[in-house]
C-alpha cells in the first residue's frame, strides 16, 4: 500500500486552520501604550556573589 501524498495549503487556508486552532489575536500594543521593564527579583541561577573561586569549590573541577 502506497502512503498518501501530503496535503499542500494556500494561504487562505493555513490562515483558517490557525483561526480555529488558536482564535483571534488580541490586539496589538501600540507603541505609546509600551512599558519598560524593570526586573526586581534577583537572579536565581547564581547568587548575588561574584567570588568565582567559590564556585569552582562547589561545581568541583571543569564546572
Amino acid at each position: 500500500m502506497t502512503d498518501p501524498q501530503p496535503t499542500s495549503f494556500d494561504d487562505e487556508e493555513y490562515a483558517f486552520l490557525r483561526h480555529v486552532r488558536f482564535g483571534d489575536l488580541p490586539p496589538a500594543v501600540r507603541p505609546e501604550e509600551r512599558v519598560e521593564l524593570t526586573e526586581t527579583d534577583p537572579r536565581r541561577d547564581r547568587p548575588e556573589s561574584t567570588n568565582d573561586d567559590e564556585w569552582h569549590l562547589r561545581l568541583g573541577p571543569g564546572g
